[in-house]
């Protein structure tokens, strides 16, 4: 059993600023673990009323029957989930606006070996990866590869976590096209970004959006951005993958990136 741990969660005192409008039918923002699901979450949270926040976990499939009010056309609510495309997890969201945010695998597997060695995760079986055992590049294949009964593999997370939600009655958004947004948020594109998203929400963009969306981007705020994750010691990541490392991303799940728009 992996265990997340972070900085506290102080957001909702900052949306609790803003004037606000309710959902009128449940969202959920789903992802592939390390998609960059609290970078969305956390913007959206900015303009959705702090008790229609379904944040007791992320929803996956292990606890979803836990999760089932998150859907509740009733009583709508903004989720977040890592959720694997199913028969039950299809028809138990069929009431919500799904939002299914994807990244650039090659991109992906440097975030998830950061996010395995630091201090914001701890898996028992694999600790050792922390120990200065492992050089970055055996851990960069460990994350494309998978490890033997104690972790998945990469074709494994996308096929089911993002590839299989394909076509369905999902609004599919890029983590690259929000960063690329955020850099230039005073810009004409990106205020159409963040329309189109907050319009797949069911949210009517307010005038203050620029500050709603600057608070909601801060790393600081963060439970999991890259800047708040301490590792060990002597341990450094590229900050792209090599030819090499593509080549393997590229063997181990070909025609991934071009089913979801990278090539």
């Amino acid at each position: 059993m992996a265990i997340i741990r972070g900085i506290k969660d102080t957001l909702n005192a900052q949306v609790a600023r803003f004037e606000q409008v309710p959902l009128s039918q449940p969202v959920m923002l789903n992802s592939i673990p390390k998609g960059g699901t609290h970078l969305i979450r956390n913007i959206v949270r900015m303009f959705v009323p702090v008790e229609q926040h379904h944040d007791r976990d992320f929803v996956q499939i292990p606890n979803m029957h836990q999760h089932l009010d998150a859907f509740d056309p009733n009583a709508p609510k903004l989720s977040s989930a890592h959720l694997l495309f199913s028969d039950q997890s299809a028809a138990n969201i069929r009431y919500a606006r799904h939002i299914l945010l994807i990244r650039d695998p090659y991109d992906w597997v440097l975030a998830r070996a950061r996010f395995f060695v630091s201090d914001a995760f701890e898996q028992e079986n694999i600790k050792h990866l922390k120990t200065g055992l492992f050089s970055a590049d055996q851990i960069i294949n460990m994350m494309i590869f998978g490890i033997h009964q104690k972790s998945p593999s990469l074709i494994d997370i996308y096929t089911h976590n993002a590839v299989a939600w394909l076509g369905t009655a999902v609004t599919v958004i890029r983590y690259e096209d929000i960063i690329a947004a955020l850099r230039d948020l005073e810009t004409s594109q990106a205020e159409a970004f963040f329309a189109d998203l907050l319009g797949a929400a069911g949210i009517a963009m307010p005038a203050d959006w620029r500050e709603r969306v600057r608070i909601g981007s801060d790393p600081r705020l963060s439970r999991t951005a890259r800047e708040n994750l301490k590792l060990p010691d002597g341990l450094t990541f590229p900050k792209s993958l090599s030819d090499t490392q593509k080549a393997l991303v590229d063997f181990q799940a070909p025609g991934l990136r071009r089913a979801l728009g990278y090539t």
